[in-house]
């Protein structure tokens, strides 16, 4: 399975919920997990042939912020 990390504004769990139909429409992810309780705001996705820039145009297409993440 590959996991993908995003930087993302989805900061509360209002945004959770407004971002949700959104990703769980894209049949790749199995599962997908948004950490609000650090700065980053990191969207942690999983599941099978991912492709960042689907991700991306899904989760902008919910009306936030989305950047690829790379963990130091």
């Amino acid at each position: 399975m590959e996991k993908l990390q995003f930087k993302t504004n989805i900061n509360c769990g209002n945004c959770v919920s407004k971002v949700s139909p959104f990703l769980n429409q894209v049949e790749e992810i199995e599962n997908w997990k948004v950490d609000t309780s650090i700065p980053e705001k990191i969207l942690t996705v999983e599941g099978e042939d991912l492709s960042s820039d689907k991700i991306k145009e899904v989760v902008e297409s919910a009306g936030f912020e989305i950047a690829t993440y790379l963990a130091s």
